[in-house]
């Protein structure tokens, strides 16, 4: 187990203050309070998680591979941390009727809605 890891697994989502901070490359010690990024108040499989996210540029198709779970759980677990991420104060504003027209079409892709069911979705 990685120092990150274990460390994670001791917080458990407990609220973390860091007091120093060092600088090994300019032996520069800062002193105060500070918070950990959002990201890195995350447990350490979520964190993993996003990683795999991003290596594979945001596909769904290839977190189902990677993961060997359904598109179901992938959307599910993302949905849960896009929540986790918002109560730590990362807010990304995206028009809603975007967002919901990539779903509907993805939707539509996979054979999970007609084509006639995706145009009154689309119409509304």
């Amino acid at each position: 187990m990685g120092h990150w890891q274990e460390l994670s697994s001791i917080i458990n989502k407990q609220k973390v203050k860091i007091e120093k901070i060092y600088l090994t490359e300019s032996k520069l010690r800062i002193e105060g309070e500070f918070d950990l990024p959002p990201l890195a108040q995350l447990p350490y499989d979520d964190q993993i998680f996003i990683s795999a996210f991003v290596k594979t540029h945001g596909s769904i198709k290839e977190m189902e591979k990677l993961f060997g779970v359904s598109y179901p759980t992938i959307k599910s677990r993302l949905n849960h941390l896009s929540d986790r991420l918002g109560d730590l104060g990362i807010k990304i504003q995206t028009p809603k009727n975007e967002s919901s027209q990539k779903e509907i079409l993805e939707l539509l892709d996979r054979g999970e809605l007609t084509a006639e069911e995706a145009l009154e979705r689309l119409k509304k």
